[in-house]
């Protein structure tokens, strides 16, 4: 499962990399290099249920493909990060529940973490993610 191959359900891990020089930015709690799990979305039942009915998450939800996100009956404020085909940051929001995302140009994928989480993870427009991904 690599970037453009056939995205799958699953699990992983997400490592945040530095805008400028794409290494990789001091993690959370002694994390090595934003070390963080990952949860992928892509099918369109696992897309439409996202985070609907938790009370948080422990790490980030990659919805693919999506170019915007809701936050309708959801039970706590998001980070939204819109990525483009090559994992790259293009623009990052706070939603609150209750709202509706913009969809963005560009973007192929949407990453969704508990709200603040992200900037404690050194993530912001112009990072490059990468992405180990798990097979189920």
């Amino acid at each position: 499962m690599g970037i453009r191959g056939q995205w799958r359900d699953g699990g992983g891990t997400l490592v945040v990399e530095s805008a400028t020089d794409g290494r990789a930015v001091e993690g959370r709690a002694g994390a090595d290099g934003a070390e963080v799990p990952l949860e992928v979305a892509a099918s369109y039942a696992a897309r439409t249920r996202g985070l609907l009915g938790r009370d948080g998450i422990d790490g980030a939800m990659l919805l693919t493909p999506a170019a915007s996100v809701h936050t309708f009956r959801m039970r706590f404020a998001i980070d939204v990060a819109h990525l483009d085909r090559d994992l790259k940051v293009i623009a990052l929001t706070t939603m609150p529940p209750g709202r509706l995302g913009l969809p963005r140009l560009r973007s192929r994928h949407v990453l969704e973490a508990e709200a603040g989480a992200m900037a404690g993870w050194g993530l912001r427009v112009g990072s490059r993610l990468r992405l180990r991904l798990t097979s189920r």
